[in-house]
């Protein structure tokens, strides 16, 4: 009775949204409703057990995430709409009591070394090529596409994405390009077709190099492309430069005490001159990590502040050349990749199990209510080490066009 009694009370403090929750013992009660009661409801929260309340309070995103992960909590209706509610209620229904589980996380996430970095890593993108094909599009491209509309197709979005991209880089034929985090080598390919540019990927997921080699063979540009299971501090330490170089949503496991060291191979790697292109999630102000996303989809992952990377540029000689915010591309690609996933839940449950599915089902449908309703961002920023003078006075080039060429 006492744990019902302090739920009552924490959902008696959401306005603005209809919701009905159901406690273990069957009792039902609607929250939020409109003073004439006909409100309908936009989800159910159900309780199919008390939860432990002392779980609860040390740690509550991690702890309500795995009680849904377990079946313990379901949600009928909109899982979306609840996650929005709860975003935008964070602070009122919690009231702090995230800060001493989010100090114990970051404490430990910001430490990790490079071979528990690598770790985790391969946790996320060694799942499969199978599973990950299920629900992206055929590029297998696994960051932020960029949409015209919002009626393009994924698969158009993420071509338009790998595009912009290249254009920013201002390849030209005989360049050298590094992509870093290169995934299943999408943009490595359309940069060697479109531009003959010779180039490099590196990744920390042996799945993906299988993959992402196949692809390059299979195009006929091997003698052009090569994809490597390397570290990119492993590049810099080579000696071996490049005229440009990507990096396209794998900033985030860097970890915030090893930005330096990103940023100061970088400037080993790229020629005088050169341009690199940062494409990476960001946050308002430094956040630590969600506990629940660092135990369960990114280890060590941590997404920075824009103002933490840009503070960093001077001091390589970088120049800031461009920064866009992509941030309702990502809530158009995540709520995709959601619909994609959601079609396709008795084929991955058959690979894994009805836990599995709950989890990715909270991170696809979570990043996309985020994407949309906090302060959760994507960017991407243009630099030179140096100088450079000869590059386009405008931004014409980045929207004329399909290709350089056309």
């Amino acid at each position: 009775m006492f744990q019902k009694t302090l739920w009552d009370q924490m959902f008696k403090r959401i306005e603005g949204v209809a919701f009905s929750v159901t406690f273990w013992d069957g009792e039902t009660r609607h929250y939020g409703l409109e003073e004439d009661g006909r409100s309908s409801p936009s989800f159910q929260f159900i309780f199919n057990q008390p939860l432990s309340l002392p779980d609860i309070m040390s740690d509550p995103v991690l702890r309500i995430g795995e009680a849904y992960m377990r079946g313990d909590l379901e949600v009928e209706g909109s899982l979306h709409e609840l996650l929005r509610v709860a975003i935008e209620h964070e602070a009122t229904i919690l009231e702090g009591a995230l800060n001493s589980s989010f100090q114990r996380v970051t404490k430990s996430l910001f430490t990790r070394d490079q071979d528990e970095q690598q770790a985790g890593v391969q946790y996320h993108y060694d799942l499969g090529n199978d599973f990950f094909r299920l629900w992206l599009d055929d590029t297998m491209s696994y960051s932020c596409a960029y949409f015209r509309t919002p009626q393009d197709s994924l698969e158009d979005a993420q071509r338009q994405k790998i595009d912009h991209v290249l254009r920013k880089l201002c390849l030209k034929p005989g360049e050298t390009l590094l992509d870093i985090g290169c995934g299943w080598g999408g943009l490595l390919i359309r940069a060697a077709r479109e531009y003959s540019v010779t180039g490099v990927g590196i990744t920390l997921s042996d799945e993906q190099v299988t993959e992402a080699n196949r692809r390059i063979r299979e195009e006929g540009l091997a003698d052009q492309l090569e994809v490597r299971l390397a570290d990119f501090r492993e590049i810099a330490d080579r000696g071996q430069q490049f005229d440009k170089i990507a990096s396209i949503g794998m900033f985030e496991h860097v970890g915030k005490a090893y930005i330096p060291e990103y940023f100061d191979a970088i400037e080993r790697m790229l020629m005088p001159g050169g341009l690199s292109m940062l494409h990476t999630l960001t946050h308002p102000e430094e956040d630590p990590p969600n506990p629940w996303l660092a135990k369960y989809i990114f280890p060590w992952g941590y997404i920075p502040s824009l103002r933490e990377v840009v503070w960093v540029l001077p001091e390589h000689d970088f120049h800031l050349l461009d920064a866009e915010s992509l941030r309702l591309h990502y809530a158009l690609t995540t709520e995709r990749w959601a619909e994609n996933f959601e079609r396709e839940v008795p084929r991955v449950e058959a690979m894994y199990d009805a836990q599995f599915v709950r989890m990715w089902r909270l991170f696809l449908v979570g990043c996309a209510v985020s994407f949309r309703h906090s302060g959760l961002n994507v960017h991407q920023l243009l630099f030179s080490k140096g100088l450079n003078n000869t590059l386009p006075l405008t931004r014409e080039h980045l929207y004329r066009g399909v290709l350089r060429n056309e």
